[in-house]
């Protein structure tokens, strides 16, 4: 009796903490809220390693080919702001809606950034034919003193 009793716990992955036996539950959902992605972890469990299994369960059905597995954007809780989840998010083409942290966005700061994106991150001040043919402007002596570049 008490083997198959720890199976089922074991099952529905409880963990101890100081209110008892809990659970966290690790969510993904599209934005009409309905759930794409489930996983059970202990509640003493961290949340930011559950951050890309869940992604990659996502599974969305259409109405004719493959189904697609990634999202155009991502909005998570701070908890899930880590330099490997916006890495993995980069590399994937999906955009990040994370808050950062006050302790990240101070390192950062410290780093010399300014607290802002990395340079190759930065979005362009301009279009890129605008930025084109302002170049060629001034490479051809064309631009005045006010010019955008």
């Amino acid at each position: 009796m008490r083997r198959r009793r720890r199976a089922r716990l074991a099952a529905a992955a409880p963990g101890r903490s100081r209110g008892g036996l809990t659970s966290k539950i690790h969510l993904a959902t599209d934005t009409a809220r309905r759930p794409l992605a489930v996983i059970v972890t202990a509640g003493q469990a961290k949340d930011s390693p559950r951050f890309i299994p869940v992604l990659d369960k996502v599974r969305v059905r259409g109405p004719a080919g493959r189904p697609r597995t990634r999202p155009g954007a991502v909005a998570a809780d701070k908890a899930y702001s880590s330099a490997a989840n916006r890495a993995y998010l980069r590399r994937r083409g999906i955009k990040a809606v994370i808050c950062r942290p006050r302790d990240q966005a101070a390192n950062r700061k410290r780093k010399g950034s300014g607290g802002r994106a990395p340079p190759h991150l930065r979005p362009r001040p301009l279009p890129r034919a605008q930025h084109r043919r302002a170049r060629h402007q001034q490479d051809q002596g064309l631009a005045g003193p006010g010019h955008p570049l």
